[in-house]
C-alpha cells in the first residue's frame, strides 16, 4: 500500500458494499422423525441388483425389458415432465442473468423540417440528427434479493426433476404391472380354455352315454350346465385382456393394438428385493426430494420478500455518439456519455411489504409441514408394500396347495364314479372347485408379482441409480448462460 486514501465515492461503496448482507434464513436440512425399522419383517432381505442392471430386469423377461425401453422413449406423460424441466431451466437462466449487467445498444436517425415562420431568415428548416448509444446497467445486489431468487429458482429446477424421475418411477411401474396383468389374465383364460375343452370332452362322451340309455337325461343336463358355465367366463376375460392391451399400448406412446408377450406368468422370475435402512427412502424416493427442494425454494422466499424493505441500488451508463450529420457521427466533439446512481426504496407500503414476508413465511411453514407428511405417507407406502408382499406370498403357497389337492381329489372323484360309489354330482363338484382354485392361482402369481413392482415403486425404483429418462437433466440449466 502507499497510503495514499480512497477517493470518497469509492470509500462510501466500501462502506456500503461491506454492511451489505443477504436477507432471511439461511436453509438447513430438518430433523423428521423416523422408524428405525420396517414393522412388517423388520427389514428387507436379499442382494442388490449389480449397477448396470435395472430392477425389472430381474424379471428376467426380454419383452417385459424392451416395453419399458420403448415407453421411456415414447410416453406422453414423460415427455410433458421432461419439458416442464427445461421451463424451470430456463426460468433459472433469466432470474440468474439479473445480477449481471444489462448492456444493450441504440442507433437513431431524425430528419425533420421546422415552419418557416417560426425560423429567422437564412436559416434553413431542414435538420438532420444522427445517434448512436451503449447503453449499460447493473442492480447492486445489495441485500440478496436477486441472490435468494436464484437460490428458490434453482431450488424449483431441481424440485421439476425429481418431479420428471417421479414421472418415469411410476411410468415403469405402471408398464411392469400392466405386463404382469396381461400376463395373469392370460393364464386364466388358458385355465378357462383348457377347463372348457375337458368339458367338451365330458358332453360328448355323456351323449354317447345317454344316447345307449346309460344316463338319465338330468345328468346330461347336469354336464350340459357345467359346460356352459365354464364357457360364459371366455368372453369376459378375452375383453379384459383386450383392454389391458389398449391400455398398455397407451403408456407406450402406441395407439390401442396388441402387445407381444412371453409364454406366460410362471416363467418370469421373481427378483430378490435388496436390503435397505429406512432412512434411505429420503434419497431414494423423488416425490420426498421434490418436496425438500421446494421447502428451500420457499425459504428462499422469505430472504427475497425481506429485501423490499430495504433500497435498491441501479447504476446505468450512457456512452455514443450525436451528430446533425451522418459524416460527423463518429468525430470528437459528437461524443456524448451520462452516468446515473439510483437509490429507489419504500417509505410507507401500507403494510404491503410486511404482508409479502408474512405470506412467504407462511408458504415454508406449509412446506415444511408437506415434507413431513410425504416423508410419512412414504413409510406407510414401504410398509404397506411389505404387508401386500408377504401376504400375496403366503396366499399363493397356500393356493398351489389347494389345487394339488383337488387334482388328487378329481382323480379320486372319477374313480368313485365309474366304480359306482358315487353320482356325478361329486365329480362336478370337484370340478367346479378345480376350476376356481386354479384361477386364483393364476391371480395369485400376478398379485404377488405386482405386489414386488408396488414394492419397488415404494422403495423410489432403482436404488443403484436414478430411473432413466427420455431427454433433459436438471445440468443443462444449472450453469450459467
Amino acid at each position: 500500500m502507499d497510503g495514499r486514501a480512497l477517493p470518497p465515492a469509492a470509500a462510501l461503496w466500501a462502506v456500503l458494499l461491506a454492511g451489505g448482507c443477504v436477507q432471511g434464513p439461511n436453509y438447513t436440512k430438518p430433523t423428521v422423525a423416523v422408524p428405525a425399522q420396517y414393522r412388517s419383517g423388520g427389514g428387507l432381505v436379499g442382494t442388490t441388483p449389480t449397477s448396470d442392471e435395472a430392477w425389472w430386469n430381474g424379471f428376467g423377461d426380454e419383452y417385459l425389458d424392451g416395453l419399458v425401453r420403448e415407453a421411456l422413449a415414447t410416453n406422453r406423460d414423460l415427455r410433458i415432465a421432461t419439458g416442464r424441466v427445461d421451463e424451470f431451466a430456463a426460468v433459472l437462466a433469466g432470474t440468474r442473468s439479473q445480477k449481471f449487467p444489462q448492456v444493450g445498444y441504440a442507433l437513431g436517425g431524425t430528419r425533420s423540417r421546422t415552419s418557416e415562420e417560426l425560423l429567422p431568415p437564412l436559416v434553413d428548416p431542414l435538420s438532420s440528427t444522427f445517434s448512436s448509444f451503449l447503453s449499460a446497467s447493473w442492480e447492486v445486489d445489495l441485500w440478496g434479493r436477486i441472490r435468494r431468487e436464484t437460490e428458490a429458482a434453482k431450488a424449483n429446477l431441481l424440485a421439476s426433476e425429481e418431479a420428471r424421475r417421479g414421472v418415469t418411477l411410476t411410468l415403469i411401474s405402471a408398464v411392469v404391472a400392466s405386463y404382469v396383468t396381461l400376463l395373469d389374465l392370460d393364464e386364466q383364460l388358458r385355465v378357462a380354455e383348457a377347463t372348457v375343452a375337458g368339458r367338451q370332452k365330458s358332453v360328448d362322451l355323456f351323449e354317447t352315454r345317454l344316447a345307449g340309455r346309460w344316463i338319465s337325461e338330468f345328468e346330461m343336463s347336469q354336464v350340459r350346465a357345467e359346460y356352459e358355465s365354464v364357457a360364459s367366463q371366455l368372453p369376459p376375460l378375452r375383453q379384459a385382456i383386450a383392454v389391458q392391451e389398449h391400455a398398455l399400448s397407451v403408456l407406450l406412446g402406441r395407439n390401442p393394438g396388441p402387445i407381444e408377450r412371453s409364454a406366460g406368468l410362471e416363467s418370469m422370475r421373481s427378483p430378490l428385493v435388496p436390503a435397505g435402512l429406512p432412512s434411505d427412502l429420503l434419497i431414494r424416493r423423488p416425490d420426498i426430494l421434490q418436496a425438500e427442494q421446494q421447502l428451500i425454494a420457499s425459504n428462499a422466499l422469505i430472504g427475497a420478500a425481506r429485501a423490499l424493505f430495504f433500497p435498491r441500488i441501479s447504476l446505468t451508463g450512457l456512452l455514443g455518439f450525436a451528430s446533425g450529420s451522418l459524416g460527423n457521427l463518429f468525430t470528437g466533439p459528437a461524443r456524448s456519455w451520462t452516468f446515473t446512481g439510483d437509490v429507489a426504496g419504500p417509505i410507507y407500503t401500507g403494510g404491503g411489504i410486511t404482508a409479502a414476508v408474512d405470506q412467504a413465511e407462511a408458504r415454508r411453514d406449509q412446506a415444511f409441514a408437506n415434507y413431513e407428511l410425504v416423508i410419512q405417507n412414504a413409510f406407510r407406502d414401504v410398509e404397506d408394500s411389505l404387508a401386500d408382499l408377504r401376504h400375496s406370498a403366503e396366499l399363493r403357497e397356500t393356493a398351489q396347495r389347494r389345487v394339488a389337492v383337488l387334482r388328487r381329489g378329481l382323480e379320486l372323484a372319477n374313480e368313485r364314479y365309474e366304480n359306482g360309489y358315487s353320482d356325478y354330482l361329486e365329480v362336478l363338484d370337484t370340478e367346479r372347485g378345480l376350476f376356481s382354485a386354479e384361477l386364483q392361482l393364476a391371480s395369485a402369481w400376478g398379485d404377488y408379482q405386482r405386489a414386488l413392482v408396488n414394492l419397488y415403486r415404494a422403495l423410489g425404483g432403482d436404488w443403484s441409480a436414478v430411473p432413466p429418462s427420455a431427454a433433459s437433466s436438471a445440468s443443462r440449466g444449472t450453469g450459467d448462460r
